[in-house]
């Protein structure tokens, strides 16, 4: 590592200036890292401060990152969390108020703000940020801190000061209510013990993520009924047991966990079972069941009932979950057999698949020769499974291989924008 450190190599550079930070070294530990830092890159000299506050020169990193946070972004959340850290909350309230239209900025400023008395300011802040006529329709509509998230950073600011009635009022006007699959107002509910407020607006939000939330609520309080009804109750668009796919894994989960696996099954199989109810990770969710409570010859049959469904055909995304419960069965010769002649069975996917079954049941050798063919696209699985071998400098040259002609990038004739937020 440090030979490839000294090469160029920046993934190596840092996690040999980190080792050597944590045996003491670190005056070897910034000199690896002073060839990086001298270019000027971000990511060389956050690696740096990282390494000096460690060692408790916490000056010399803020002084280190200062420069690079004139240009706000990820720098300046960087240099005013490592002011925080070290009791100086206002000083970063102040560096970071002037980048409060950038979301990711105002989100870190609404959490070092607490335990300051800037917390009015803020409010008044992020207040003006939200118009009163307009709401955004998607997650692109508003660049910068839109309208949703500022509502959201506000309600934290009111929750913290007492004010829950208002947080939640400010909650119930957004139009996006979901961000990373978590409901804010579904948490803030929870966390106030205001559950027949929580059991209302689960029959009203369209996710599911405020009926997740109540049901964990409800187990977290021994009520494992109550919990299991919160997934089943209907709402008045829908008379099925479970209303959404989503919950009815949530409740499949909820069933496992207290030894109920035959119901969990029963919940999964009515799902799958419904007109456009076999998407593959619901038909996985299923198979997983199976396969976790001994019963994977049932999850064979039922996978030949959703193969007989479509004409006799069968996608790899079913058959890996075929594959995988046949080697459940003491079948794994057979179904690798059966993958050789299935349409995408030369695919470097399904290479991964069938290697790492091999690999599984301690056929590591079987298993490289599987993925030999195709390693070049499988690289980090391929160089696992060498290491495992003893092969190490055959894993080292893999995963070093650089494309030797450039790639020409040819233009589709379409556009479409990858960098927004999901």
């Amino acid at each position: 590592m440090a030979f490839q450190a000294g090469q160029g190599e920046w993934f190596c550079a840092r996690d040999w200036a980190r080792r050597l930070g944590d045996q003491g070294r670190l005056a070897q530990a910034l000199e690896v890292l002073t060839p990086y830092v001298a270019t000027g890159w971000w990511p060389a000299a956050q690696a740096q401060a990282e390494l000096l506050e460690n060692w408790g020169r916490v000056e010399e990193a803020i002084a280190l990152a200062c420069p690079y946070a004139r240009t706000g972004g990820p720098p300046l959340e960087v240099l005013a969390r490592l002011l925080a850290r070290h009791g100086r909350n206002d000083e970063a309230v102040t560096r970071l108020i002037p980048g409060i239209e950038d979301w990711v900025l105002a989100t870190t400023l609404v959490e070092i703000a607490a335990g300051t008395d800037r917390d009015e300011d803020i409010a008044a802040l992020l207040a003006a940020r939200i118009p009163a006529d307009h709401r955004c329709e998607d997650p692109w509509c508003c660049r910068g801190l839109d309208p949703d998230t500022a509502v959201g950073l506000l309600a934290v600011i009111r929750e913290r000061q007492g004010r829950v009635d208002e947080a939640i009022a400010l909650l119930r006007t957004r139009h996006i209510t979901s961000v990373n699959h978590h409901d804010q107002l579904a948490d803030l509910l929870a966390r106030h013990g205001r559950i027949e407020e929580l059991r209302a607006y689960a029959r009203s939000e369209d996710l599911g993520l405020a009926t997740q939330r109540l049901a964990e609520v409800l187990e977290e309080h021994g009520d494992v009924e109550g919990a299991i009804a919160a997934y089943r109750q209907t709402d008045d668009s829908d008379d099925s047991p479970v209303c959404r796919p989503r919950n009815a894994v949530q409740l499949a989960a909820l069933l496992a966990r207290h030894g109920r696996g035959g119901e969990a099954i029963e919940v999964m199989r009515t799902v799958v079972d419904e007109p456009g109810g076999a998407d593959d990770w619901l038909v996985d969710t299923l198979c997983t069941l199976y396969a976790d409570h001994g019963r994977a010859h049932d999850g064979l049959a039922h996978l030949d009932v959703l193969k007989a469904r479509h004409g006799g055909e069968e996608e790899w995304d079913f058959f890996m979950l075929r594959l995988r419960l046949m080697a459940d069965c003491g079948r794994l010769d057979e179904g690798i057999a059966r993958a050789r002649v299935h349409p995408e069975g030369g695919t470097s996917y399904a290479a991964v698949t069938i290697s790492d079954l091999l690999a599984k049941t301690g056929r590591t050798e079987e298993a490289v020769a599987v993925l030999e063919p195709h390693a070049t696209a499988n690289r980090a699985a391929m160089a696992a499974l060498l290491i495992e071998l003893g092969r190490v400098k055959e894993a080292v040259a893999l995963l070093q291989w650089r494309r030797s002609e450039p790639v020409e990038h040819v233009w589709s004739g379409t556009f479409r924008r990858t960098d927004r937020p999901q």
